[in-house]
């Protein structure tokens, strides 16, 4: 038995580090449970279901990749479309290397993703937050054409989806990925800039 208190940064740990080892297929809350060296109902009292456990893991997970991307974007003396250009050229390189640096909890990502967890859609929200903020300063200046900021950040999430969502990552590995990344957020700056 375990002789520390039992908090829930312990156990989301001890779930991160299970996920790893079984992927999020194979993961239950009593392997955690194991692991902590405590009964399931001691997980249970923290986290009401499996769903909320792996949503925790994930919470932890983004909120580390979200403060990769806000830094991304804290260069107010960038220009909007350079500033625009450097968000979405890290959203992709970031999920690429979760991809390769931590499979396991990416696919538990993936898995959430599908679901629609409260978790995945608030990074969704966070990502258009962050487009929206700059496409609002580039109306704003004259570098982007008029329009509305929610439609165009929008847009440019879809037109980008295939760079930073979960379900294209096994075409994350191609060798032309990033040329094609590149060539998408070109494009999109040039349909959106001022004329």
């Amino acid at each position: 038995m375990r002789g520390e208190p039992l908090d829930a940064e312990t156990i989301v740990s001890a779930t991160e580090e299970v996920l790893r080892r079984h992927g999020p297929e194979k993961t239950t809350v009593l392997d955690v449970a194991r692991l902590l060296g405590v009964s399931h109902g001691s997980v249970y009292r923290h986290f009401p279901s499996k769903a909320a456990l792996r949503e925790a893991v994930i919470r932890r997970w983004l909120d580390r990749v979200q403060e990769d991307l806000a830094a991304a974007v804290q260069d107010s003396e960038l220009p909007p479309p350079d500033r625009l250009r450097g968000l979405l050229t890290t959203m992709f390189a970031v999920k690429r290397a979760k991809v390769g640096e931590d499979p396991e909890l990416f696919a538990t990502f993936r898995v959430l993703a599908a679901e629609h967890s409260t978790v995945s859609s608030a990074h969704v929200a966070f990502l258009l937050a962050q487009i929206r903020g700059i496409v609002v300063d580039g109306i704003a200046g004259g570098d982007f054409a008029a329009g509305e900021p929610e439609v165009i950040a929008r847009a440019i999430f879809n037109a980008t989806s295939r760079f930073h969502d979960p379900a294209h990552a096994a075409e994350w590995s191609s060798p032309e990925i990033e040329a094609e990344s590149a060539s998408v957020i070109s494009l999109i700056l040039d349909g959106i800039r001022a004329r």
